[in-house]
């Protein structure tokens, strides 16, 4: 867009927004007040509403809902822990894998979001984070709303946004950075020729093709051994260990034969297993596993050379997975319309006592 102006604004504006968040030129002072105006309508225009904000934790998890341009829900979270401060962030609104015990993916994929709206996220939980003392922004997860590499030109595009450094990005390091997904292997692959080193995390669920083909549809497409061996890839190219996602599901993926399959298929290579406690929506069939099978799992999983955490939950009470805000403002609208979703109980991994 060519408003006329000297190249010296275009910096003035992106240290504003990178450097300092601010996305609200009327308060961007080193801009003369005559251009602000018009400057906001061009440049800065309303990507995301907050609808909803909640907390808990006493502040060190926040969760916001926001509505984009279109009316679509999306939602981030904010969490502090004593020694980071991490935002996991949606990429699609809805999503379209259609894995069963997932209500987000049930309700299907409204629309992949943009780069400017996936990095708007980041902006906001940055600054909200400072606001909150919860100190400096130092961790991203892509693991909100939607398959991220369903995304894939807009995720790539985000994420060398926020590595950039000021005043082109965020100057956040790729290395904090996690990228999930459920196993989209041509997109693996791609993305291991990014040369971003981001932390690939792959929502894995079952070690055995019989029962992820039902927990996980794209798995009819690509198999387990070909989605592992996309991700040792991944792993060869950047010196990064991969992530396995796998959520615990009572007398559904938790027996102790299916721990042991998985260690087999992980014993030596460069992965840690990051276990999901289920949080249960209700009237859903799914349930989370009891703590003594979840306690199994984990020793089995160690046993076999396998490095394990278990997640730490958060936000549980405020709706704290993925989808649940926006499901409970949807049904709130559909007493006219529409239902929504939730998901899997998102968080960063932290190891806990077991």
């Amino acid at each position: 867009m060519e408003l006329g102006l000297p190249k010296f604004r275009a910096d003035q504006l992106s240290r504003q927004y990178f450097g300092r968040k601010q996305t609200d030129v009327s308060a961007m002072t080193d801009i003369p007040e005559s251009l602000r105006e018009s400057l906001g309508e061009a440049l800065f225009p309303q990507l995301l509403t907050l609808v909803k904000g909640t907390e808990c934790d006493n502040g060190a998890t926040r969760k916001s809902l926001w509505r984009l341009h279109d009316k679509s829900l999306v939602e981030s979270v904010l969490m502090g822990y004593p020694d980071r401060s991490t935002v996991c962030v949606s990429s699609q609104a809805g999503c379209g894998m259609a894995c069963p015990f997932c209500a987000t993916g049930q309700a299907g994929l409204t629309r992949n979001m943009s780069t400017a709206e996936i990095v708007e996220q980041v902006v906001h939980a940055a600054r909200l984070s400072e606001q909150a003392d919860l100190g400096r922004l130092s961790h991203i997860v892509f693991m909100g709303m939607g398959e991220p590499l369903a995304n894939y030109a807009r995720l790539v595009a985000a994420l060398r946004r926020i590595t950039s450094a000021a005043p082109d990005g965020l100057g956040m390091s790729a290395r904090n950075i996690t990228v999930s997904t459920v196993g989209l292997v041509p997109a693996i692959r791609r993305l291991t020729d990014e040369d971003l080193s981001v932390t690939l995390a792959v929502s894995l669920h079952a070690p055995d093709d019989e029962l992820r083909d039902e927990l996980v549809p794209i798995n009819n497409r690509w198999k387990v051994a070909e989605v592992l061996d996309a991700a040792w890839g991944y792993a060869r190219r950047t010196g990064r260990r991969v992530s396995i996602e796998y959520a615990m599901i009572r007398d559904v993926n938790d027996q102790p034969w299916r721990a042991d399959l998985l260690g087999r298929l992980l014993k030596g290579k460069l992965a840690h297993v990051n276990l999901i406690p289920l949080n249960p929506t209700p009237g859903s069939r799914w349930d989370a596993s009891p703590k003594p099978v979840e306690r199994e799992f984990v020793a089995r999983l160690r046993a076999s050379g396998v490095a394990t955490t278990v997640r730490d939950t958060r936000g549980q009470e405020i709706d704290g997975a993925c989808g649940q805000l926006a499901a409970s403002e949807q049904v709130g609208e559909s007493e006219n319309g529409s239902g929504h979703e939730a998901r899997v109980q998102r968080g960063e991994s932290r190891k806990v006592a077991i």
